[in-house]
């Protein structure tokens, strides 16, 4: 019971933190605006045209890819470095696991995601 109370006390120190950093935050916060405020601060230039750029899927599906593949190298280190302390089973999974990527980074080419134009 004692251990609850403990947390229960820490839990309530730091809602009050966070509490009281805020009522701080909002009563410090500067007070300047107008003109100042919404002057242009990046390159010194106003912007021309649109600003909502639209960004072609592709860079977003090359870089989806990269990290799934990436990850799953990750996945496949530990196995390579225990590899000759493993059974024939353990050789069995991870040639399952390296043919189903294989068979997403066909599926991949055959949908040109890993073409660039």
């Amino acid at each position: 019971m004692v251990d609850l109370a403990n947390v229960a006390v820490y839990l309530a120190v730091a809602a009050g933190f966070a509490v009281v950093s805020l009522i701080l935050a909002w009563i410090l916060r500067p007070k300047i605006g107008g003109a100042v405020k919404e002057s242009v601060y990046e390159c010194g230039m106003p912007a021309q045209g649109d600003t909502g750029v639209r960004t072609n899927i592709r860079f977003y599906s090359f870089a989806l890819l990269f990290v799934l593949f990436d990850v799953e190298t990750l996945f496949l280190y530990p196995w390579a470095v225990q590899a000759r302390s493993g059974s024939p089973a353990s050789l069995a999974v991870i040639g399952i696991f390296v043919g189903v990527l294989f068979l997403g980074l066909l599926y991949a080419w055959r949908l040109g995601a890993l073409e660039w134009e």
